[in-house]
Order: C-alpha cells, then structure tokens, then sequence
C-alpha cells in the first residue's frame, strides 16, 4: 500500500503548483496591474490573454501553465521513485500521478493565492497527460486540434478534448491490457477532471447552444 503522507505531500505541492496562474500573474506585471478576469470573458486564462492582450502575454501564459502541468506530474514522479520505490506500471505510481494532475488543475481552477477565481485548465491538463502518457496528450490535442480548425471556436474545442479525456483513457488503457485496478484509477481521475473542465465551460456551452459563443480569428 502507498504512503499516505506522500500521496497527501503530492497533492498538497501540486495543488500550490496549480495555483500559480500564468494570466493573472502576466497581465499584472506586464498590463500595469490590471487583472484578466475583469475583461473580455473574465476567464484566467490563454484565449482570453489572447484575445484581450495580445500574442506576447499570451505566450507567456501559455508557457507557464503547461510547465506547471509538466511540474506537477514530475513533482509526483520522483517523490514516488526516488522516496517510495514505486515501480512505473504499478497502481500506486499511476494513482500518484493523476492524483498529481488532478490537485494541480483544481488549483488552477481555484486558485487560493487569487480568491479561488481561475481558469479552465485546458492547457494544464495536456501538459500533465503529457507526462502520463503522451498516447493520452497526442489524443487531446489532436481532438482540440481538429474541432478547432473546422470550427474556429476555441471553447466548443476544448470540451470535445475533455469529453475525449476519459473516453481515450478507456480505450488505450483497455487495449494496453493493465492491471485492473490501475485502470480503474485511471478512469475515475479523467472521469473528474473531465467533468471539472466541462464543469468551467458552462458558460461557454449555454452560449454555443444559443448560437452566440466568439470565434477565434484565423490570424490569432
């Protein structure tokens, strides 16, 4: 069995990591002070850097939050190899990593240092599935990819990306014949995660249903 002070340390430094949010902190060192939520969409995050301020900061968003994503996962990978001896393909070293990606993208989400106001976690949740599995990563953003292109609308994109989360789970896992219960592991966190990212896009999805959600330019 795993050691719970660890899995709690994990969660606990990636939840913090997560919190670090790229377009708040961006915008305020780089925008004299102003604070993303208060235009555009309000959303913390890379589209509405984008949109409002321009390609520079939302480089830099960009950047930030998929490390942090990265940062996250890694964080997990070597306290459970170098701290618990954890084998890769074991059900405690998967239930670590996506605890680690999970805790992560809820700081994103909910942010303590910025009034738990955050953003979407697209780009967060790519980066840890990176680390995870890059089967997983190369499935996300070829789905966000493909949508995005013949639709131009960036948030009808991302939650076909999440719907897809759990379903490419199932099936690569499935196919990879793992342990059952690292599979069960699996499914439930993207099962959450996706269900948190949607969750954020309700917005979004109540304007998509009304026909008045923004595109995104060809340019941008």
């Amino acid at each position: 069995m795993f050691n719970i002070f660890v899995m709690l340390l994990i969660a606990a430094v990636s939840y913090l990591i997560g919190c670090v949010n790229a377009s708040i902190i961006v915008t305020k060192l780089f925008d004299a002070g102003n604070d993303i939520r208060e235009v555009g969409s309000g959303n913390a995050g890379f589209t509405n850097v984008l949109r409002t301020k321009g390609k520079k900061l939302a480089i830099y968003t960009f950047l930030i939050d998929f490390a942090k994503g990265v940062a996250a996962v890694y964080f997990a990978h070597v306290m459970m190899t170098f701290c618990l001896g954890f084998d890769a393909d074991s059900f405690a070293f998967c239930f670590g990593e996506y605890l680690a990606c999970f805790s992560c993208i809820l700081g994103h989400v909910y942010p303590c240092f910025f009034g738990f106001k955050g953003g979407k976690a697209i780009l967060t949740t790519w980066a840890a599935t990176l680390l995870i599995d890059w089967r997983i990563f190369l499935v996300l953003i070829s789905v966000f990819a493909v949508i995005l292109v013949f639709t131009k609308i960036v948030s009808l994109a991302s939650v076909c990306a999440a719907v897809a989360f759990p379903i490419s789970v199932g099936i690569i896992y499935l196919v990879s014949d793992v342990d059952s219960d690292l599979f069960a592991t699996a499914l439930v966190f993207s099962f959450l995660i996706s269900a948190l990212v949607i969750y954020k896009h309700r917005k979004n999805i109540q304007r998509l249903l009304s026909g008045t959600e923004g595109k995104i330019t060809v340019h941008k």
